[in-house]
Formats: structure tokens, sequence, C-alpha cells
């Protein structure tokens, strides 16, 4: 009892759940003063059963969930700060990774797909043999809408010009495709996933067939087993989440039921979709809500305001309308605030190796044992002599889309060694970075001043210099590096019913931060960033004829926010 009464009240406190793709954490925030009271962090195994999937357990994730609780509740009642006041968790989580389960039993039916490669001939099999290259008579027939749907898409004819000369009306489908979602085909996004699943996994096929099958992102597995699984969970999903599939219409709002037939997936199986800050269901701590992982680092850098940008490294540039790229970037939905609130939406650009090039130097090669050896060693040269990494590991995604490129690194000579490969490889995640900030500021004609930026790889100061440096802008880190929760417990706490986190921008507490000017001139950086253009023109003619086993590609994102509101 005396226990009890000592136990420190600081307020309303909302706490973060989030899942990524290398591990899980719980975190408590202050909703007063957005301060990280505690927190818990659980890694995540890897199965890679073949070259280019990459898959996880979806029981060790939400054991992993459950066990960050546990954890981070225990740290705060021995700091005697009262549990009992959280009043919201937020979910944010990996957004593409695809799950499906049993509703009766709630048992998954298969590994969670993070991301998979597939031979072309067999990623478009299930469309051939059904037809769905064709689209809708009525839509050919919307002439002014199709050239301007087309006139979007140019970009993709040249992207898809092999795929284009095997496969009828491949253009105006993926066009078609596009203008719904505002994303390319690609293998990338939860369509073609479970897709596969319903076609080579038993379970999942009859599980579908006895309307037992249940379909979700990790966002709607965890908010399904948290508000009490096969005993009545949610099964839901935001809107975010949503247009990562390839079968969500970013027009209205919802599942399009064309998207679904032409890829003969059945909609009973899908989440229903709401708002990112609303009240989804009740757990034993509070009431959760969900935002996508980039988007909840969006709202927790409190990007709000016209022309700022955040990078966790990828790119995107947010519009209060839907605008087709025509630079190789996706069109999706930033978020949704409340259940009346309007969608914001963004341009955004997706790199499948950036940070997750840092194990595979550990691991793959050897040369490192942990990433701040990488900085050190790349720090005690300075340069990459001439030494180009392209890691297209997974193939290229944006602003290519090319999924048969390999990676590739050029420029070796007797003198090159493991110190200037580590130069290589972080100045490789700045010229991507680069890459997509060029597609972006063609498509939104906003030219950046600064550059916000956070997720794990923030901590390496060389990085973030080199970043400013072939940028030529500054690069704002700041002091709080766990944006991502942040976001997601923002916003769970601003939600109807809950209101105990205000976003407006008057009321949001100031972010410290650090910056990184540029040191080099422009021509030195124009001259590494086209040498670095001219390796990745070498590893998308890459062309192999053998197979390759066992390979170990680990996916990530880069992410690039910027605001550019239209009127």
């Amino acid at each position: 009892m005396a226990a009890s009464s000592n136990r420190i009240m600081l307020g309303p406190l909302v706490a973060a759940i989030d899942q990524g793709t290398s591990s899980t954490r719980f975190l408590v925030f202050n909703a007063k003063t957005a301060e990280l009271l505690s927190h818990h962090q659980v890694e995540i195994k890897q199965s890679f059963p073949k070259e280019g999937w990459v898959e996880e357990d979806p029981k060790e994730i939400l054991q992993s969930v459950y066990e960050c609780m546990d954890r981070t509740c225990e740290k705060m009642t021995q700091l005697n700060i009262d549990i009992s006041n959280i009043k919201a968790v937020g979910v944010t989580n990996q957004r593409e990774t695809t799950l499906v389960w049993d509703k009766e039993t709630g048992e998954p039916l298969y590994n969670a797909i993070v991301f998979f490669k597939v031979p072309m001939k067999s990623k478009f099999k299930f469309w051939l043999k059904t037809g769905y290259f064709s689209p809708p008579p009525d839509f050919l027939f919307q002439t002014e809408i199709y050239q301007n749907i087309e006139k979007n898409c140019a970009y993709q004819a040249t992207l898809h010009k092999t795929l284009l000369a095997k496969l009828n009306n491949i253009s105006y489908f993926s066009c078609f495709i596009q203008h719904k979602t505002g994303l390319p085909i690609s293998t990338y996004f939860s369509a073609v996933k479970l897709r596969w699943l319903m076609d080579n996994v038993e379970k999942v096929h009859e599980a579908v067939l006895s309307h037992r099958a249940m379909f979700g992102t990790v966002d709607s597995w965890l908010i399904w087993s948290l508000t009490g699984g096969k005993k009545g969970g949610v099964h839901c999903t935001d809107v975010t989440n949503a247009s990562r599939t390839m079968l969500f219409n970013i027009h209205t709002m919802d599942w399009d039921p064309e998207l679904c037939k032409y890829f003969d997936i059945p909609m009973e199986i899908l989440p229903k979709v709401r708002s990112s800050s609303e009240i989804y269901g009740l757990m034993k701590i509070s009431s959760n809500l969900c935002l996508g992982d980039q988007s909840a680092a969006l709202v927790g850098q409190m990007c709000f305001k016209d022309g700022q940008a955040k990078n966790t490294y990828g790119t995107g540039c947010f519009l209060h309308i839907p605008v087709m790229s025509d630079h190789g970037l996706l069109t999706t939905v930033a978020y949704k605030l409340g259940r009346d609130k309007p969608a914001c939406y963004a341009l955004e650009g997706s790199v499948a190796i950036a940070g997750a090039v840092v194990p595979w130097l550990k691991n793959n090669l050897g040369i490192i044992q942990t990433s701040t050896e990488l900085e050190q060693l790349a720090a005690d040269v300075g340069t990459s002599y001439g030494c180009y990494f392209v890691p297209a590991f997974s193939g290229l995604y944006a602003p290519y889309w090319e999924p048969s490129a390999r990676g590739i690194i050029c420029g070796l000579t007797q003198f090159t060694n493991r110190s200037h490969l580590a130069f290589a490889a972080l100045e490789a995640v700045c010229f991507q970075t680069r890459e997509i900030l060029d597609a972006m500021n063609q498509d939104s004609g906003i030219h950046l001043s600064q550059l916000q930026v956070d997720g794990g790889m923030t901590s390496n100061r060389l990085l973030m210099q080199l970043q400013a440096d072939i940028l030529c802008i500054p690069v704002v880190k700041p002091s709080m590096p766990e944006t991502t929760a942040l976001g997601a417990a923002m916003a769970a706490g601003a939600a109807e019913g809950v209101s105990v986190w205000s976003l407006n921008p008057e009321d949001l507490t100031e972010v410290t931060s650090e910056k990184f000017e540029p040191q080099i001139n422009p021509e030195e950086s124009e001259l590494r960033y086209a040498r670095w253009k001219k390796a990745v023109q070498r590893a998308m003619n890459w062309e192999t004829t053998e197979p390759v086993n066992n390979g170990n590609g680990v996916f990530f994102c880069l992410f690039v926010f910027v605001f550019c509101f239209l009127f």
C-alpha cells in the first residue's frame, strides 16, 4: 500500500509498439513533454529460404511485443512510475510485410513474407493464365483519363520495356494500377505476396476456400491478437498500411473491388480500413491505434509545415491531392489523423538496401564486427579511393524499379582495402538518397533547404556528414532518435476519446537537434555522384544465367518526406 502511494504521477502517458524488420520495441512517453520514460527492445530473427527472400515468424513477432511490454512495465514500476496512467498504445510497423492466419485457431498459416523475389515468368503467371492484363473495357474508352495516366506512367514504359514486348496490354494494366493505387506493379507490395501464398501454400488456399483466412500486414496481426484474437479480436488496418498493398484505392480511400477481382483476392479476408488516429479496440493496458512506420516517423519529426523534409532513408513529397510521379516515385497515403479528418498524401521513394548493407558487410564478408567499426574504418581513410558500391541485392527500387539489377563493387585497385570498401558502403546510402531527392525535386518543383533525418543509421556521424556533402544542403538530426515511436504515440494520444496529446503546431514541444553542414564544394559532389551513376548503369545491365542459392538479401527502406501543399 505504501509502495503504491509513492508512485510518481507524471500526467497522462502514451505508449508505442514499434515493430520493425529487425527488432520490436515498446516505449512509453510523457504526453505533456514528449519525454521518453522507458523502453525495451527485442531482436527479431529473419530467415532467408532462397535468394532474394526474407521471412519472419509471426508468433515470434507477437511474442516479442508481449516481452517488450512486460519488461518496459517492470522498468517503470522500478522507477515508481504508475503504469495505470498509460492512456493509449500506438502501433507502428513494417508496412508491406504480408501475413495470413486462421481466424478460428488464431494460428499463422505461413511465415510473414518481408520480401520475396520470383522469376519474371512466375511473377506474372497467375495474371497471364486468367487474363488480368486486360484492363476493364470501359476504362480503355475513357480516353481523356487514360491519356493523363499514360503521361504520368511514361517512366514505366521504359523500365518495363523487356516485359512490355512479351505481355500484351501490360502498359495499360500498369497505368491502370498506378492510377488507382499510386504504385507500380512490383513484388515489393503485399498483393503479389498474398497471391503467391494463395497459389503455393495449401493451408492458405484451404483457409481461403473455407472462409477462415484473414490477411493483414503486421499491424493487423498485432491489433487482432492484442484485442482478443480468435475471441473477438479487431481485424483492421489504417490507411497508411492499406495504401502499400496494391489493393487500396487512394481516391476512394477504401479497398478497390476491381483490383481485388483482377488479383483474384476475396475481399472478405481483408481488414477494415480505419484512420491513423482513432480507437480501434481495447487491450489490457489501454486502447490501441495504428500508423505505418514511415508515416509515424513523419509525425514524430513534426513535419506539419510547408517545405519541411524528413529522411528515414527514402523519398516522398506530401500533397493534398494524389499526384502521379513522372520520375519513378510512389504515390502513397501519408496519414489520416482522425476519422473525419482529410488524408494527406505523399510522393515516396523506396530503396531496397541502405542500412542493411551493414549486416551484409559483417555477416557475408566478415570485414567488420559492429556498426561502430564500420564508421571507424571509413573515417580512417576518409575516401573510397575511387571505389563505388551499388548494393542492389534485391534489385533496384525507386527510381528505377529494375528487379533484375545486381549488386556491384567497381573501381578496385591493388591499393583498395576494407576501409575504402567501408567508406564506399556509406557513400552508397547517401547516393541513393540523392537519387530519390532528385526525382522528388523534378516531380514537386521543391528544392530543399535542409533535410531532417532519423533512423538507426543517424548515429553514424560520418554518414550524416557524407549525406550533407553529397546533397549540398544541411542535414538535421534530432537529439531524440525515437521519432517513429514518438509519432505513433502522438497519433494515439491525439485520437478522439483519448485526447491527451495536442498536434497543434503551437502546442508541440520544440525538438533540439544537431546540424551537419556541407564541407565539400558542389563540383566535387557532382563528380562523385556522376561516377556512382555509371556504376548503377552497370548494375542494371548485369545478366546472370546461373542459379544463385542461399542469398541473404535484407530488406530496408529509404524514405524522405517533403511537404508541398498544393492549392
